[in-house]
């Protein structure tokens, strides 16, 4: 259960917690072109792994709808920032504005 407000299918920044373990979010990323969302990524470190998860708006959708791909796990906070950061610039030479969140 998060103690964070709702971003789209994402949770929004804050503890989670669960049965067997406490997890902190590192960050929120929010990619935007031309006014519309494009892309939500979000970091969150449960000490043994860190998972980054993606909410992504396809251009071509007929309905609005996001897709869920992912998530993807990493063996340390390290690596799944580094994931993130080639995400984040790569979204940035497509033309796209991108906030922390």
């Amino acid at each position: 259960m998060s103690t964070a407000p709702d971003l789209g299918g994402l949770r929004g920044p804050g503890i989670i917690t669960g049965e067997a373990h406490e997890a902190r979010e590192l960050f929120v990323r929010h990619a935007r072109r031309d006014g519309r969302s494009v892309a939500l990524l979000r970091a969150v470190d449960y000490g043994d792994s860190c998972v980054v998860e993606a909410e992504v708006w396809p251009a071509i959708s007929q309905t609005g709808e996001s897709m869920q791909p992912g998530p993807y796990t990493f063996a340390d906070a390290h690596k799944a920032t580094a994931f993130v950061t080639e995400a984040v610039e790569t979204l940035m030479l497509l033309g796209c504005d991108v906030q922390a969140q």
